[in-house]
């Protein structure tokens, strides 16, 4: 009994990490084994806790995928309190979306991974976690669309898929042994392009095509 107080103790201490380290070996062994084959207790074992310790923290699988969306949201909206802040220009799109397509961890990028492969999973997660990152999101893109001096429909699209650059560059690599950081880097240049595309002032709507 007093091993497991003390026990307890560490956990409470240390509860940031022991949290962000039961979101990856979560993710892991959902990846690997499937998330219906992977239990809290397998979790707790993997990070060499008890059972209970992990439930002080997660009190299902459930919430584990739920806490990753919430800690996304987190960021966008945080991301949008840093830019308002921030003194009115175009450069600042750019600053704005590589400080988030870049703040993709490893196990971030996992997580996209994990709810591709699984939309019925993913589905089940909709609800005010997944619904507050889209709307910060979409906050942040009316955010910085607003610092153009005549944005047009096309630039508010080259601006929103900039954002969204990440998860496409996840999508392309599945299936393929391209590496993380790869990824990550692809992502930031396809980003940076889309961006310069929209403050260049260049015309980013189809070549015309000749007349039948």
């Amino acid at each position: 009994m007093g091993t497991d107080n003390q026990e307890r103790v560490i956990v409470r201490r240390g509860g940031d990490h022991t949290r962000r380290q039961a979101q990856r070996v979560a993710l892991e062994l959902f990846t690997k084994q499937g998330y219906e084959a992977t239990s809290l207790r397998q979790i707790a074992e993997e990070l060499g806790i008890t059972k209970s310790s992990l439930y002080y923290h997660f009190p299902s699988k459930e919430a584990i995928l739920r806490s990753l969306f919430s800690d996304r949201a987190t960021e966008a909206e945080a991301l949008v309190a840093w830019v308002r802040e921030q003194p009115r220009s175009p450069r600042l799109l750019e600053t704005a979306v590589l400080r988030w397509v870049e703040s993709l961890s490893t196990d971030k990028l996992h997580g996209i991974r994990f709810m591709a492969a699984n939309p019925l999973i993913a589905r089940t997660m909709e609800g005010a976690e997944e619904d507050s990152v889209g709307s910060n999101l979409t906050a942040l893109a009316d955010e910085l669309v607003a610092l153009l001096p005549s944005p047009t429909p096309a630039d508010t699209l080259l601006v929103r898929m900039s954002i969204l650059s990440i998860n496409a560059a996840v999508a392309a690599a599945a299936d393929t042994d391209i590496a993380d950081d790869e990824i990550v880097g692809a992502a930031t240049t396809a980003a940076r392009t889309l961006i310069r595309l929209v403050t260049s002032g260049a015309d980013p709507s189809p070549l015309d095509r000749p007349e039948n």
